[in-house]
């Protein structure tokens, strides 16, 4: 089928929500994606940080299928080896607490933001300027982008956002706050590091008021920060956090992650998903988890973060780097939408923008050396052909 006819299709069949660019995929392979034409392409975007170690690893692949050859659901009324063994591994390597399993990151702060208010009821949330956490109702009222809250008002009562600042939410949080709903790293609204000071600012105020410190690590946690999960480059250890994206590398998982205070709040019939924790998803995870957790290959991460900050601000028209690990943004003094179709189109660059001017990078953490140096001089060219 050509793409014309894919795209006459979804304008007949699809609800118009997405704004998809005229490129089909048919194939990936590492840090490679391929379209129908069979052209080659470096993604530099990683489906939005979730192919994290690349497309169709071998042992994800392997995995996958022998889970599906023997058993793909039963529902959560039944046991399942691979739902538990993931749940153990993900408290283990984080906050030594338990795990609530969903299909997404939204889900994953949906569950959280429950039980936030189950901990302490008609608490408040606080979350902060330049947030994202998800388009589902709950998570939509954490995240304060008039832009995408305005459509759907009246959004869900007793959220609060502030600046990212330690004098802010140091002042917001009070007695009748239930948590401080934080990213380490902003994603969405273009790779913006909130400071340490900020991050003990919240752990504090939690602490002060008996309120949760929850972090979002839909985007940055897994690997892409160079640490398994973001907070352990932070000193700052938050009572809960939420996962997904890269944590089924492509199959669709999310989970809440609970320190022990929180561990026991949620009940039977407080919460609960008809595909949660499903056996192949969590073999999926449970594969990409042995390869990420490879301190070699997180020690890798941080290494090419740095080879990679260094190319972008030695670009054309870049104008600042932030970010950290493979989890980077570049402010360039061009309309970065154009820029990063151009690289699309022209270059075979997978990148995106995220606002005017800021054009984001999420490599694989796989990623070669020569395939980050290849990356920059593609954006380069993408960069000078705007000239």
């Amino acid at each position: 089928m050509s793409l014309a006819e894919l795209q006459a299709l979804e304008d007949s069949s699809v609800i118009h929500s997405y704004a998809r660019q005229s490129v089909e995929f048919v194939r990936g392979e590492g840090a490679r994606l391929w379209d129908v034409d069979g052209n080659e392409y470096l993604d530099f975007l990683c489906g939005i940080s979730v192919t994290n170690i690349g497309h169709c690893h071998p042992r994800v692949v392997a995995a996958v299928r022998e889970q599906t050859g023997r058993l793909m659901h039963t529902s959560n009324l039944f046991y399942t080896e691979p739902a538990m063994r993931l749940a153990e591994r993900l408290s283990r390597s984080s906050l030594q607490g338990k795990v609530f399993f969903c299909n997404s990151g939204a889900e994953a702060n949906e569950a959280a933001i429950k039980l936030a208010r189950k901990a302490r009821p008609a608490g408040d949330i606080v979350s902060v300027h330049g947030a994202f956490h998800g388009r589902t109702f709950g998570a939509l009222s954490a995240t304060p982008q008039e832009s995408k809250q305005a459509p759907f008002a009246p959004l869900v009562p007793g959220f609060r956002a502030v600046d990212p600042t330690p004098a802010a939410i140091t002042a917001a949080v009070d007695a009748h706050t239930a948590a401080v709903f934080l990213e380490p790293i902003q994603g969405e609204t273009g790779v913006n590091v909130l400071s340490e000071e900020t991050l003990e600012a919240a752990r504090n105020a939690c602490d002060e008021h008996g309120a949760a410190l929850i972090f979002d690590e839909i985007q940055c946690g897994m690997g892409r920060t160079g640490t398994l999960w973001a907070y352990e480059q932070t000193g700052v250890v938050p009572d809960a956090i939420t996962v997904a994206k890269a944590l089924g590398r492509g199959l669709p998982i999310g989970a809440l992650i609970t320190g022990p205070r929180l561990a026991d709040v949620l009940e039977p019939g407080d919460h609960g998903s008809t595909f949660a924790g499903g056996p192949v998803v969590a073999a999926a995870a449970l594969a990409a988890l042995d390869v990420t957790e490879d301190p070699e290959l997180l020690s890798g991460v941080r290494e090419l973060g740095l080879r990679l900050a260094a190319g972008l601000e030695a670009l054309p028209h870049v104008v600042s780097v932030r970010g950290r690990g493979l989890m980077l943004a570049c402010e360039i003094d061009l309309p970065a939408p154009a820029v990063t179709r151009r690289a699309l189109l022209s270059e075979r660059l997978i990148v995106n923008a995220t606002g005017p001017t800021t054009v984001r990078l999420l490599p694989p953490l796989i990623v070669e050396e020569s395939e980050i140096d290849d990356a920059l001089g593609r954006l380069g060219a993408a960069l000078a052909g705007q000239d």
